[in-house]
């Protein structure tokens, strides 16, 4: 039987081969091209049993199989499994297009929603069916006949040139070494990036060291390595991915051009005047001007901060280091010598004390406390030997698994991801649990050392965990609607900000630290100066942020393609706006900006400050309830944090949830004192 053709568990990462993939999702096509001509016959019922419940059945089976091919084109991007992603990727977006815009499904639903059963649905089944209602009109099902046939072409379209943006990334950056052999090059660099490069110089067979624009080989040379020749080389090669200044065949400035006109296009076709305003109709926010207006008022409280911070790195370099021109790539550096200067500890000391099997302990403890459930080791078949499972149970009931991916790979995109593998859903041999992926690009352990994780990767870790709890905990048993399914798009990240408070928390710390040499727990001294730089350039750490936001968003509500100005020059001018640091004018951030080109974040991105404000909010519910019961792992809130939040998914509007655990509505003070924005 083809594997992908199994729902009976666990995909079955051990026999699924690139082979398995036409055959399989051809067919799953098929049976649901045949299921929908039956159910859209006129004389049968738009009912929920009748109608509802059947399409959810069959669309879930090529969403799951569909979900495996993609998950593996991300994980282990090898010739094989780009070529079988891509080959279907076509045929596959197209049927979805073909979906979204039959009538006659379109029709079922709207006298489903027109009938006398709609009143008797619950909750969560009538959001569904306003779900998709609002989904077939964005999908283009009222659209006239002969505009149709364009619209699906743009969808198929623009899955194409996603797929394409992410893979040009991937190749532009592992085709950049830096290949050390002087020993005094490395000046600086901690021992475990040391070793990690000459054990990867090793597996080439050549001597020395080779470093790469893989996150843990690159962010140590811009934040400790002496020599500026070597971090002005890396930071351009990282810079300028993907753009005109590398081959040509991985450049994705024309890709932009495209994907933008495409949007644009499909937003006239929908009669919306920008691609921002179709993007935000499922979101939380009302209108790119009130997106706009929120960037430009946390813009303008971040700024002062953000000068200050820029000045105090400009008056150390000159009064310390003897640098009078800072350049992009001597920030991070000079960043790190004042925090060490000022703060009396590095981000590699810290480091030590976070071995990678102290950290998913104590993560684990973290869940286990404030959510009542137990986590423990599992066994299933995986796509690379790192990966390792586990599930999830309270009183003795499973409650979900997942896997855990943490570490990085030349076959691996970049970044840090959660996608689920299976959704929680009750079926006819009773309820389905879920079942999630978490994705990280962190180190590997060298020389039989444990990795170890600097704070940002364990604050990473936290993050992607958090969204993997907003899966793995549901209680909704509507698929649409369980888990992150149907959580609006600048809600979705609200648990995963949320987690990452805790790796801040003193009691959390001493319980998930041990020196890697010694076993010794993170002192409180070491914890103590961590705290005092918590806020280390926040303000310019913010509006870094709002750079990006503010660019992804006027360049789907302004910006025209072919207009006079180019995105560069967009770029720009938001920069003069909102920006204190203003890179090189060769740097090409946009042409690896993936989140907003490849990772459904088109003018959506500003959703991380837009959620950071309501995490902030909710984890000041576990600050109020530590002044009394001494700590933030208190279960009593963490109970009403998984009943109001997690447990409910997409059924209901995600301001509800927030305001049924907070009693009322989101204020951004948390937000501005967790960061330290506040007047002293």
């Amino acid at each position: 039987m083809n594997p992908l053709l199994d729902f009976s568990g666990l995909p079955r990462f051990d026999v699924v081969t690139p082979d398995h993939v036409a055959p399989a999702i051809r067919q799953l096509i098929a049976d649901y091209r045949a299921l929908i001509e039956k159910l859209t016959a006129p004389e049968a019922p738009a009912t929920w049993n009748d109608f509802m419940q059947p399409m959810t059945d069959t669309g879930e089976q090529l969403s799951r199989a569909w979900g495996i091919v993609g998950h593996l084109h991300s994980v282990n991007d090898v010739p094989e499994w780009r070529e079988a992603y891509n080959s279907m990727l076509p045929e596959v977006s197209g049927f979805y297009a073909d979906l979204g815009q039959n009538l006659a499904l379109f029709a079922k639903i709207k006298a489903l929603a027109a009938s006398p059963e709609y009143a008797t649905l619950s909750p969560a089944r009538k959001r569904i069916v306003d779900n998709d209602l609002r989904d077939f009109r964005l999908s283009g099902a009222e659209l006239p006949e002969d505009k149709k046939p364009r619209f699906k072409e743009i969808q198929e379209e623009l899955s194409a040139l996603a797929a394409k943006f992410s893979e040009n990334i991937l190749d532009a950056t592992n085709a950049h070494a830096e290949w050390i052999t002087d020993p005094d090059d490395l000046k600086g660099l901690p021992e475990d990036v040391i070793a990690a490069a000459r054990a990867a110089a090793g597996k080439k067979g050549r001597p020395g060291w080779k470093f790469t624009l893989h996150a843990p080989s690159y962010i140590p040379i811009l934040q400790y390595a002496e020599n500026r020749d070597l971090r002005g080389r890396t930071y351009r090669a990282y810079a300028t991915r993907a753009s005109e200044f590398g081959k040509t065949e991985w450049d994705n400035t024309a890709l932009i051009d495209k994907i933008l006109a495409l949007r644009a296009e499909e937003a006239a076709l929908l009669d919306y005047a920008n691609y921002a305003e179709v993007s935000l109709v499922p979101k939380m926010a009302e209108s790119p001007a009130q997106v706009a207006a929120f960037l430009r008022d946390l813009a303008a409280k971040a700024k002062p901060f953000a000068e200050k911070d820029y000045a105090e790195i400009q008056a150390f370099a000159r009064s310390e280091l003897g640098m009078d021109k800072l350049e992009s790539w001597d920030l991070s550096w000079v960043s790190e010598k004042l925090k060490q200067a000022r703060y009396a500890f590095s981000d590699e000391e810290v480091k030590q004390y976070f071995p990678e099997p102290k950290v998913i302990a104590g993560l684990f403890k973290v869940i286990e406390s404030v959510f009542g459930v137990k986590l423990e080791a599992d066994g299933a078949p995986v796509w690379d030997k790192d990966v390792s499972f586990y599930r999830i149970t309270r009183d003795g009931r499973l409650v979900g698994q997942f896997y855990l991916d943490l570490h990085a790979r030349e076959t691996k995109r970049g970044g840090a991801w959660m996608d689920d593998a299976i959704t929680r859903r009750s079926t006819h041999g009773g309820v389905q649990t879920p079942v999630a992926y978490l994705n990280c690009n962190f180190p590997a352990g060298v020389n039989g050392k444990h990795a170890t994780f600097s704070h940002d990767d364990v604050i990473t870790l936290f993050h992607e965990t958090g969204h993997g709890l907003h899966h793995l905990l549901t209680q909704v048993d509507e698929y649409s609607v369980s888990g992150i399914h149907g959580v609006e798009w600048d809600a979705v990240e609200l648990p995963s900000q949320f987690m990452e408070n805790f790796c801040w928390e003193w009691d959390v710390l001493q319980g998930m630290t041990a020196h890697v040499d010694t076993g010794a727990p993170l002192p409180r001294a070491l914890y103590d100066k961590m705290i005092a730089a918590k806020n280390f350039q926040s303000g310019l750490a913010t509006l870094r942020q709002v750079e990006f936001a503010l660019f992804d968003l006027l360049l789907h509500s302004e910006f025209k393609v072919g207009g006079g100005q180019s995105y560069m020059d967009l770029l720009a001018q938001v920069r003069k706006e909102v920006a204190v640091l203003v890179p090189p004018e060769w740097n090409r951030f946009p042409n690896s900006f993936s989140h907003i080109f490849a990772g459904g974040y088109a003018a959506g991105y500003y959703s991380y400050k837009w959620a950071e404000v309501l995490s902030a909010d909710a984890y000041s519910a576990f600050e109020e309830a530590a002044q009394t019961r001494g700590s933030t792992l208190d279960t009593e809130t963490g109970n009403r944090f998984l009943k109001e939040i997690l447990a409910v998914g997409g059924s209901r509007p995600a301001i509800e949830s927030f305001k049924a655990f907070r009693g009322r509505e989101p204020k951004p003070d948390a937000l501005l004192r967790h960061n330290g924005m506040v007047a002293a």
